[in-house]
């Protein structure tokens, strides 16, 4: 694989251990990045919880890239709460506070999960709902030179973005409707090819609208290797497009050394350039 800055998902790897020790652990097996989905039970934790949070990013001395907004009941179902008409001020108070974790760490990124059809409710004013709810969030990401990413999402029928031109379509609307510039793609190259999106067309395509990448093998969610996606081929044409953002890790452990198909001297490395 080519050599790029790579950040591990502490969400869905490590998960044998404590959350808040996960970011300690990412640096033992050798890397200075990590990633989270929002960490906390509740939308609004408290502040008690977030300065635990910091801190262990801090003492662990690792960097944090990315960082999910609250996207709801996952364990349940919901994949966001961005475009749900009646939950815009809980979203809203969860960017002010997001936004205070990755100002107090350096953190430039934020994944905005769109949220899932609602039976009852019309698609138009959810659509509207996120439209709006983007472009606060990148008018908020934007005071700390952040970025705001909209994902293409597999295993979950009611989510509408299957494919990175669904998600560039609201990105493009985002910016033409709220004024703003800072909301990217997020390419998660499994999640692509698993809702049968062409990945290598999707990255020729829009190269130039991915702010970040997150990658697992397919079929099975593992460690590359694992199974028959292209990875290496994909990141190559990546770098090739130009791309010098992280790459996440965001697949589900196979086996006890989960990193032993990155050498060591790659895991860690000078810190991507933001795009």
């Amino acid at each position: 694989m080519p050599e790029i800055a790579y950040t591990v998902n502490c969400s869905i790897l490590l998960t044998d251990i404590p959350l808040l020790d996960r970011p300690r652990a990412a640096r033992d097996a050798g890397f200075d990045a990590v990633e989270f989905w929002w960490p906390f039970p509740k939308s609004t934790p408290t502040d008690r919880e977030i300065d635990a949070f910091i801190r262990a990013i801090k003492d662990a001395g690792v960097h944090l890239t990315g960082l999910n907004f609250a996207a709801g009941d996952m364990p349940g179902g919901e994949r966001g709460i961005l475009s749900t008409p009646t939950r815009t001020t809980e979203f809203r108070d969860n960017v002010d506070i997001a936004v205070g974790i990755a100002k107090a760490l350096g953190t430039k990124a934020f994944n905005a999960l769109y949220g899932n059809r609602i039976q009852g409710l019309s698609a138009l004013d959810q659509d509207a709902t996120a439209i709006s709810n983007l472009g606060f969030a990148a008018e908020a990401a934007a005071s700390i030179d952040a970025v705001v990413l909209v994902e293409p999402v597999s295993g979950a029928p009611a989510y509408p973005l299957k494919t990175a031109a669904e998600a560039v379509a609201v990105i493009e609307r985002v910016h033409a409707e709220c004024g703003v510039s800072n909301v990217r793609l997020l390419a998660d190259l499994y999640h692509l090819h698993v809702n049968g999106d062409d990945v290598s067309a999707a990255i020729d395509d829009y190269a130039s609208r991915i702010g970040h990448v997150q990658i697992a093998d397919s079929p099975g969610r593992g460690e590359p290797g694992t199974g028959d996606l292209e990875l290496g081929n994909f990141l190559d044409q990546l770098t090739g497009h130009g791309y010098r953002g992280y790459v996440g890790l965001e697949y589900k452990s196979t086996r006890a050394d989960t990193f032993d198909w990155l050498d060591p001297a790659l895991r860690a490395s000078a810190r991507a350039t933001a795009r």
